[in-house]
């Protein structure tokens, strides 16, 4: 029997919530793209409604290869919340996902609502600052495997978020080597025109994706820019650092602590 939105919905966030894997929801009916950002919602509203607040947004599929690959068109995006956020250098608590990763990216601090498309010259004029930062993704599906509506419904994968310290809107973010160590060993290595050819057409395209459905993106938010590098598995006792020229490092060191929520 087809599930509900409703239901999918509630089903991904107490897989989130417990850090328990769930069966892709492609395996058993099939959704639109416009019904996957439907459950992706009505996810996130539950965890707003046990009290989180949202920070922000992230994007994905920034890798013009990558959107080839999946035979899509545009970028995909999801939500950050304030529980997703932790302090440069803090601790991530591996108990509390399934099978993490983590990739290096470009964040972006809003300045001013943007409730419109912005075109690249404007850009800076929204911001209060630029920084490094990482993302820990966790898909919700057995085996990290999804199609592409189950990945939007699943938020895109986010799970966690760092960011290192805020550098003037002006800073430039185009052509900047990044690289990525785990345990003090180079994991991935990269260039921030990875993303999109230059970081702030991540800022451009989701200010066109958000206003065309009526969502402003408020001062005061977060706006990951995409991965610059692949997504590498972090585990109990790993020490992540990255290194962004220009932009400084942004660290995370992985524990595993059953019982209680530290960051």
């Amino acid at each position: 029997m087809k599930r509900s939105i409703q239901e999918l919905g509630q089903n991904l966030d107490q897989a989130a919530d417990a850090a328990t894997v769930t069966q892709q929801i492609s395996l058993s009916q099939d959704i639109s793209l416009k019904e996957a950002y439907k459950i992706q919602e009505v996810s996130i509203d539950q965890r707003l409604k046990r009290g989180e607040v949202l920070t922000g947004y992230k994007l994905g599929f920034t890798s013009k290869a990558k959107m080839e690959q999946m035979g899509v068109h545009d970028l995909i995006w999801g939500r950050l919340t304030d529980k997703m956020h932790y302090k440069n250098g803090g601790n991530l608590n591996s108990a509390q996902f399934i099978h993490p990763r983590v990739e290096p990216e470009i964040a972006f601090l809003i300045g001013k609502t943007i409730d419109h498309q912005l075109v690249l010259e404007e850009a800076t004029e929204y911001l209060d600052g630029v920084a490094a930062a990482l993302e820990v993704i966790d898909s919700r599906y057995e085996n990290f495997k999804f199609s592409l509506e189950d990945v939007i419904a699943d938020n895109c994968s986010s799970a966690a978020y760092v960011i290192g310290e805020w550098h003037p809107p002006a800073t430039t973010v185009e052509d900047l080597n990044i690289s990525l160590s785990i345990n003090n060993e180079v994991s991935q290595s990269g260039n921030s025109n990875a993303i999109l050819d230059n970081p702030m057409e991540s800022l451009i395209a989701i200010s066109r994706i958000l206003s065309e459905q009526g969502i402003a993106i408020e001062p005061g938010m977060v706006i990951l820019a995409g991965a610059a590098t692949p997504a590498s598995f972090i585990h109990p006792g790993d020490q992540i650092n990255s290194t962004f020229e220009g932009l400084g490092e942004v660290s995370l060191n992985v524990v595993q602590n059953t019982d209680n929520n530290i960051k």
